[in-house]
């Protein structure tokens, strides 16, 4: 799964993201957007390599892969250190914001080789769907960080579902918690940073299906089933390196069933 390639020949087509109109920005802050991508791409080089990963569940996307078909991914903005690096190369194509912080993001997603989709709940949503859409027809994995750009934390937004019915591509739900980390608590997601060498747990759900004629009525159950279980791995990942280790051992044997 780390770091495996699924971009097709037209590789442009991976990084290409699309073109909604950007804020203006002042001098100053045009200046500070590939100065803090460089800082973020440089602690995720430096730090990413010295974790370790146990992941539970993850046959439900190595099945999904095995029959070749593209992915609906989504998480917790809170642990998207750990995605950034664990998912690189794949040409999964992320929802991006197009405000400031979405503009340094961008840089440094396209450099860890992920394409982008200039779009969120608040501006170019739609638009940026379409584009996520395209994506996964050409046999690209699409990506949410499901509560951003802007909270509230820890509640799904209806993207993943809806591009799912338009799609009929599957939803994969994971959450990730490192043993070691710093918390930051004055952020709205609480972004979490891991420490060197810390332990991390992956927990991926079983893949969930929306139908393409999928009713309105239909279409929220199962964006209530995504928010249920993303709550439920969250709260397995988190508790994870609290567990007794025969209670370690019994979630695994569940978990990989």
């Amino acid at each position: 799964m780390e770091g495996t390639s699924k971009i097709p020949p037209n590789e442009a087509s991976a990084n290409s993201h699309f073109d909604v109109s950007l804020p203006q920005y002042s001098r100053w802050r045009r200046m500070q957007i590939p100065m803090i991508a460089g800082g973020v791409y440089g602690m995720l080089r430096t730090v990413s390599p010295t974790l370790r990963f146990e992941v539970l569940g993850g046959q439900h996307p190595e099945r999904a892969w095995a029959a070749q078909r593209s992915c609906i991914w989504a998480f917790w903005h809170c642990a998207i250190f750990g995605v950034l690096w664990r998912f690189r190369n794949r040409g999964i194509v992320v929802m991006n914001s197009t405000n400031f912080d979405g503009q340094w993001m961008r840089r440094v997603l396209e450099r860890l080789g992920y394409g982008t989709a200039q779009g969120s709940s608040t501006r170019g949503g739609l638009r940026g769907l379409a584009v996520l859409a395209q994506r996964l027809e050409e046999g690209l994995d699409a990506a949410f960080t499901i509560d951003g750009p802007r909270g509230p934390r820890f509640v799904a937004k209806p993207g993943p579902a809806m591009l799912a019915r338009r799609t009929g591509c599957p939803i994969g739900l994971f959450h990730i918690s490192y043993e070691h980390a710093k918390t930051f608590e004055g952020t709205w997601d609480h972004f979490q940073l891991p420490r060197p060498f810390s332990r991390v747990v992956m927990v991926f759900t079983r893949m969930i299906e929306v139908p393409v004629d999928a009713s309105r009525e239909v279409l929220e159950e199962k964006h209530n089933e995504v928010q249920r279980e993303l709550e439920r791995v969250r709260d397995l990942a988190n508790a994870w390196f609290t567990l007794s280790e025969a209670e370690q051992q019994r979630q695994r044997a569940i978990w990989n069933a």
